[in-house]
């Protein structure tokens, strides 16, 4: 099992504090597992499993405790003395009004540290967040980055056979049990239906699931590109589909919300502004793009820009879209008061490629560091920019 040190680092220094401790992501991408590794450590650093209460919403033995009221009172009956307990509560989302039980069991008891794993951002809700009154700590949970994926499958990291097929087949970790393309095919398609039939046809109540497949197709189709609801609604129509452009925002949202694709704002460098226009989407796991991608040039920027993005939110950047006053810039990252500017290419296979990659920042006249990451070996920094090696970029802890 493959120990993701990278969100363990993150949570230890609250695993005694009575703030909830809420871990998000997509389906499948390891947040059980995570719950399972800090239950391991906290036995081993002498915490009773009298005193551990771990409970899995997709487990059909906890079936009952889907009622609020029994999963309270079920709680507190496991409580016998004053020592610390530790609650761990998995896919919480499948309990209607979880979020007064939480707070209940927060507020009436002292001697309770709470984790809550969950797929849908029901947990990033102004509700949830009404109800724990900033009483929480939140952590996002991604599928695999290259280098845990290489640290799991144990495969060479600058082979570029295993590099494309991270890039075509994505991180979710259960798929690294596959070897064979139809069996991953097969797998990542489960995951995709049980996302779709739970977590988005259920609770908007489709009727029409092909032209939510359509939309989807044409998002990751044209993923890293400029989101325009016009160019949707035309395609539609010449696939014989209408559909309203308030209908239209329902269904992205609701991608958004299942945690399918992530919007992208822009920013506008000069005017130091975010803008609410012309944002962008990228797909948070590769693999379920596949199998829903119609695009047969695969091994492009788009890919690879989506890579970057992925691996600079795992890193733990705000990342915009970044707006010059004569183009943009493919990434701004932000952490910690600190700015970065990122350009994605291919390769730089050409002089014109490379002025064009470089000449990006002109319009930028900060000192903010700047860089242009590709898949070529050879340094081509100049002019104060640094190029960056994809692979060596994904293989670092730190940027």
């Amino acid at each position: 099992m493959l120990v993701r040190e990278n969100y363990l680092s993150q949570i230890r220094g609250f695993y005694h504090s009575n703030l909830v401790k809420i871990l998000v992501g997509i389906r499948r991408c390891g947040k059980s597992v995570i719950l399972e590794q800090i239950i391991e450590e906290m036995k081993k650093n002498g915490v009773d499993d009298n005193h551990i209460i771990n409970i899995n919403f997709e487990f059909i033995e906890y079936e009952e405790l889907k009622d609020y009221k029994k999963l309270n009172q079920y709680i507190k009956n496991k409580i016998e003395d004053k020592k610390m307990y530790y609650v761990f509560l998995d896919e919480i989302q499948n309990v209607e009004r979880f979020e007064e039980v939480i707070n209940s069991l927060r507020a009436s008891l002292k001697n309770i540290s709470i984790f809550i794993t969950g797929s849908n951002s029901k947990m990033l809700s102004d509700e949830l967040s009404s109800v724990l009154s900033g009483r929480y700590v939140l952590f996002h949970i991604n599928p695999l980055s290259y280098k845990e994926y290489i640290e799991l499958t144990k495969k060479d990291a600058y082979d570029m056979n295993n590099f494309w097929d991270y890039a075509q087949w994505g991180g979710l970790p259960n798929r690294c049990e596959f070897n064979q393309v139809n069996d991953i095919k097969n797998y990542l398609h489960s995951v995709f239906d049980s996302i779709i039939l739970r977590d988005i046809v259920k609770r908007l109540n489709l009727q029409d699931t092909t032209l939510f497949d359509m939309i989807l197709q044409h998002l990751i189709d044209t993923s890293g590109r400029e989101f325009s609801a016009e160019n949707i609604i035309t395609f539609l129509e010449k696939e014989y589909k209408k559909i309203s452009t308030e209908t239209l925002y329902t269904y992205v949202d609701a991608l958004c919300k299942a945690l399918i694709i992530k919007k992208v704002y822009r920013y506008d460098i000069h005017r130091k502004a975010i803008l609410k226009t012309l944002n962008k989407y990228y797909v948070t796991d590769l693999g379920i793009a596949q199998i829903k991608n119609n695009n047969s040039h695969f091994k492009n920027y788009l890919i690879l820009e989506n890579i970057v993005y992925n691996e600079l939110i795992i890193k733990g950047y705000n990342v915009y879209i970044g707006k010059t006053k004569d183009g943009e810039i493919d990434f701004i990252a932000q952490k910690d008061k600190e700015t970065k500017y990122i350009q994605v290419s291919y390769e730089l296979s050409s002089d014109s490629v490379i002025h064009r990659e470089f000449s990006a920042f002109h319009f930028v006249d900060d000192n903010h560091p700047k860089y242009v990451i590709s898949l070529d070996k050879e340094d081509f920094s100049r002019n104060g920019i640094k190029h960056l090696n994809l692979i060596d970029f994904l293989m670092k802890n730190e940027f």
